[in-house]
């Protein structure tokens, strides 16, 4: 499929990633400067997730990190996340965090920098449940994924990011998926407008779309991003660098651009196919040097 950009799209490039650089730490700088992240997800059958988006937070730069999952899968997280504070969440007899654990995280909410909710969250209604409780109880800059996303239509928070593929954007919007995947730059922004949110719209083409009516295009990466478990990567990797102080715009665009670049990392130094979501958010690191 062609892609043309119209003029008030902007290509996501090496020439734009030059002229809008990431924020590097000073001399002096330490953890807290780099801001303090909250992920909250997983559950029983999908406990990986959560991990793979912490660890692309604190692969992609930020400080801090506070991890809340199911009671039955923190003693497991607290284990293989050595660098996480770990809060162990109460949970439905079906595997879902009860919508009452939100009240175990008050302690925080004033204190963190950046926000994701969903990854390996299961069970659609007690999820958006959740996370609606959970952003109206929170300021800061907030990433959806996953069921989360299911609490933005009709949570008019300003500062979030949602980061369907064209299947999600399809259930989310209520058109096909025939239709989100012909016309995405037009979806991608009427959805931002009409949720007042940062969308990111992933695929081989991802189309990050603001309220104000930008709609920003990334073309890269290869077959090998398409891997479970990648999606959680691209999402905590957003979250690290808005804890970092990018704004949901940037911070989702360098997100999506290192997300591809660690992909075609992996495809030279491990092969096209078979790199693990683990390796893509263990390549950030490098990948953000080039632009340091």
């Amino acid at each position: 499929m062609a892609h043309s950009t119209s003029a008030a799209t902007q290509r996501i490039d090496e020439d734009w990633l030059r002229h809008h650089p990431l924020p590097q730490p000073g001399a002096g700088s330490d953890k807290e400067s780099r801001g303090h992240v909250l992920v909250v997800g997983g559950s029983p059958q999908i406990p990986g997730a959560i991990l793979l988006a912490a660890t692309a937070a604190l692969r992609a730069g930020a400080g801090k990190l506070v991890v809340a999952t199911c009671e039955q899968v923190a003693p497991l997280l607290a284990t293989a996340l050595p660098e996480a504070r770990v809060i162990a969440l109460p949970q439905t007899a079906d595997g879902a965090l009860a919508v009452a654990g939100v009240d175990d995280l008050a302690e925080l909410t004033g204190d963190i920098d950046a926000l994701l909710v969903g990854p390996g969250m299961q069970h659609e209604a007690t999820t958006v449940a959740f996370a609606r409780r959970l952003l109206a109880a929170t300021a800061c800059p907030a990433v959806l994924d996953a069921y989360a996303m299911g609490a933005i239509p009709s949570a008019s928070r300003p500062h979030t990011v949602v980061t369907p593929h064209a299947g999600e954007m399809a259930h989310l919007s209520g058109l096909s998926k025939d239709e989100v995947v012909q016309r995405p730059c037009e979806i991608a922004t009427a959805a931002a407008e009409d949720w007042q949110a940062t969308v990111v719209l992933k695929g081989a083409a991802s189309w990050i779309a603001a309220p104000d009516h930008h709609a920003w295009l990334h073309v890269g990466g290869n077959a090998g991003l398409g891997v479970s478990g990648s999606g959680d990567v691209l999402a905590g990797g957003i979250v690290g660098l808005l804890a970092r102080g990018l704004p949901p715009l940037h911070g989702s665009a360098w997100g999506v651009a290192l997300h591809a670049r660690a992909g075609e990392l992996l495809a030279q130094r491990i092969g096209p196919l078979g790199y693990l979501a683990r390796e893509i958010a263990d390549a950030l690191p490098q990948v953000m040097a080039r632009y340091g």
